[in-house]
């Protein structure tokens, strides 16, 4: 183990948060410097916009709370997709350990989707 090249690694990591901080800060100066500063409320400003045309009814609604649950299955299932594509990349040089280990974790999302769709939270009405 060399300890010389690990500190280097190490500073290397920390030079970038570094970056990676200065540079996050410098956006957020830069915009609170740069922005464009209006002169007042106008109606306009205040009026509800949606696509040009004008509101019908009001522009606060409460959603059915079945939304978002479909929305959030959809993004576990999202991600779920997102893990599988590396993977499949990369499967030649990952062995049988690797394909053990996804089909313990597809097996884990089926048993979720399952249980979503056992409780209707999959059922739009």
């Amino acid at each position: 183990m060399d300890l010389a090249a690990d500190s280097t690694q190490w500073i290397a990591a920390f030079v970038f948060l570094g970056l990676s901080a200065v540079v996050a800060a410098s956006m957020v100066v830069g915009n609170l410097l740069l922005k464009v500063r209006g002169r007042g409320d106008t109606s306009a400003q205040l009026s509800t916009y949606e696509c040009g045309e004008e509101p019908d009814g009001a522009a606060w609604i409460q959603f059915h709370p079945r939304y978002f649950i479909v929305a959030l299955v959809f993004v576990v299932f999202d991600v779920e997709a997102a893990f599988l594509l590396p993977w499949a990349l990369g499967i030649r040089g990952l062995g049988w350990f690797a394909i053990f280990e996804m089909a313990i974790f597809l097996a884990v999302l089926l048993a979720g989707w399952l249980y979503a769709l056992r409780k209707g939270a999959l059922q739009w009405q």
